[in-house]
């Protein structure tokens, strides 16, 4: 009986679950590492590595520093055709990165300009991240809308879209498990 209560009870709570959560459950218990960020950057890579291979980039004349001393720049190309700027800096834990913070802008942005809101912002960003990434985006918000996250997984990497201001669209792309330790280690 115990059995047979269990085969009915599991079904129950896993359709109790978001997408979300179901996605989440699924990736992280597939085994599967994808450590790919973008221009040969990694999850996992060191902080002497990151740097050494921006350099080399930015002496290519793929990248460049950013308006702040912490950030990395790179011109993007949108599929609206309007020119974006992409800025990120990596956060280390234990010298290696576990989670690649991105800052999306339009170059032109003003806010009485509607060709390039945020809205359309996003939706580049989305389209983009498809691009590097492939399809499987999934859309999760709150009950009234008003907070929209466009979330991918793929084993332990997380990838989340969501609008950060007015002008600016943020993607973090993250270890998973890594995130999620350093979050239970503050919290207890």
């Amino acid at each position: 009986m115990k059995y047979v209560t269990s085969l009915f009870l599991f079904p129950l709570l896993f359709s109790c679950q978001s997408e979300y959560e179901q996605l989440e459950r699924k990736e992280l218990n597939s085994g599967k590492q994808v450590n790919d960020l973008f221009f040969g950057l990694e999850l996992g890579m060191d902080r002497k590595t990151f740097f050494e291979t921006c350099w080399e980039l930015n002496k290519q004349g793929k990248l460049s520093n950013g308006p702040t001393e912490l950030s990395v720049e790179y011109k993007a190309e949108m599929a609206s055709g309007n020119p974006a700027r992409m800025r990120f800096y990596p956060k280390f834990e234990q010298d290696k990165i576990y989670l690649m913070p991105i800052e999306f802008s339009y170059e032109g942005w003003a806010p009485w300009n509607e060709e390039l809101t945020v809205e359309k912002l996003r939706e580049d960003v989305v389209k983009l991240m498809e691009e590097w990434y492939g399809p499987g985006f999934i859309e999760v918000s709150n009950e009234d809308k008003s907070q929209i996250v466009f979330v991918k997984m793929d084993g332990n990497r997380r990838i989340r879209i969501f609008k950060k201001h007015i002008s600016a669209v943020r993607v973090e792309i993250s270890d998973l498990p890594v995130e999620k330790k350093l979050k239970e280690g503050k919290n207890s």
